[in-house]
């Protein structure tokens, strides 16, 4: 197929257009704000289930395998969206980006994962790598996995293992397995991304298959156009873009609260007043202008991968930094929209907490430190960046 014929070929239609994902968004903001999944700590199977129906699981998955084979852009807007109704289902969604890590395995592996559904649930806890000894059958896998997030509700599980023959520990690879095969701890006590439920994955010695490991980040067995985007970038893109959508509800909540608020002093309502207006602006200007360069960089790429031509060093080095810079900006105006509503966005009965501290904890994931930028640095002065940022 030509490169147009590749473009053409892309569903047009946004993922999340359809009456039926309008109403369940709608449904998950309204049981955001009660509580239901920060106070079980997970997001309720009922939504998982809407989200496998509606195309959340299989939208990256390859056509022959009967996913809907969607772009890097598309995905990352259809996460967006949810995120602006919940961070935490948002994030959950967001791991429907599997077939990047699972297109790892062995071709015969990948066929009997979706031999029945495109629509499996992934999650798993990949650190840190737990030695896996070579046994009868495959490799015997025990040990503790913290961060599962989205475990609760997932079909298969992957953790992060290091093959050991004798003294020797080969390279840290993910073994997958059913989740009935795991016990899950509910250690997930934190103040935000409550619901993602990223709770401890205990293993007490299950022999995995060699064909059903492999190394994360590892050549794809599928060569479908997407398979050639830079994972570990793309890994990276599903999470940020959370950010991107719960600092958009944050300036919605803001500005649909100010405009009907009137001073207990007598003073002009918050909107009226111009501090309020100068910082809603600045927001929404900083806000848009890192969602522009984040999605900019994701279709700069992919013209490349449809092109035909390697994703270029300089490339991925906007993916990346794009990236941390949106979770940045998001943190910064989620906070803004606090600060202007006063006294209001302290309340529980509030979502504007809640959008604070889902944004902040996104900023301290790994993929979004400081090192980011270092290495991001490194290269626009024409050094080699660090291992594993690219």
């Amino acid at each position: 197929m030509t490169v147009l014929g590749e473009l053409n070929h892309q569903p047009c239609v946004p993922i999340t257009a359809g009456d039926e994902f309008r109403q369940l968004l709608a449904e998950i903001r309204e049981r955001a704000r009660t509580e239901e999944f920060d106070q079980q700590k997970f997001i309720s199977q009922d939504v998982i289930e809407r989200f496998r129906k509606l195309g959340v699981y299989r939208a990256l998955v390859p056509r022959r395998f009967g996913g809907d084979e969607r772009s890097p852009a598309q995905f990352c807007q259809m996460i967006e969206e949810i995120a602006h109704a919940d961070g935490s289902a948002g994030w959950v969604a967001s791991f429907g980006m599997s077939p990047v890590y699972l297109s790892a395995l062995p071709l015969q592996t990948i066929k009997k994962i979706y031999a029945d559904s495109p629509d499996v649930v992934f999650a798993g806890g990949i650190f840190p790598p737990q030695p896996a000894a070579y046994v009868e059958g495959g490799l015997e896998v025990v040990g503790r996995w913290k961060f599962s997030s989205g475990c609760m509700g997932a079909s298969l599980i992957g953790v992060g293992i290091a093959p050991k023959k004798g003294d020797m520990l080969g390279l840290p690879r993910l073994a997958v397995m059913p989740r009935d095969k795991v016990r899950i701890e509910e250690t997930w006590n934190v103040v935000g991304l409550v619901g993602t439920g990223s709770h401890d994955v205990v293993i007490d010695g299950v022999v995995v298959p060699e064909d059903w490991t492999f190394i994360r980040g590892g050549p794809s067995s599928l060569d479908e156009p997407f398979f050639r985007y830079p994972s570990l970038s793309f890994a990276t893109q599903v999470l940020s873009v959370v950010g991107l959508g719960v600092a958009r509800a944050a300036l919605d909540e803001l500005a649909g609260m100010a405009s009907g608020r009137i001073s207990v002093t007598g003073a002009p309502s918050l909107s009226d007043r111009p501090l309020a207006q100068v910082e809603m602006a600045k927001a929404e200007a900083s806000l848009r202008a890192a969602r522009a360069w984040f999605y900019e960089s994701i279709d700069d790429a992919w013209s490349s991968v449809l092109a035909g031509d390697a994703v270029t060093v300089e490339q991925t080095n906007m993916l990346r930094l794009s990236s941390t810079h949106a979770t940045r900006v998001a943190a910064e105006v989620a906070r803004t929209a606090q600060m202007l509503s006063g006294m209001s966005g302290v309340y529980r009965s509030s979502p504007l907490s809640r959008f604070v501290n889902d944004t902040l904890v996104i900023t301290q994931h790994a993929f979004m430190g400081d090192m980011t930028y270092q290495n991001a640095g490194a290269i626009f002065f024409g050094n080699k960046p660090l291992p594993g940022y690219l």
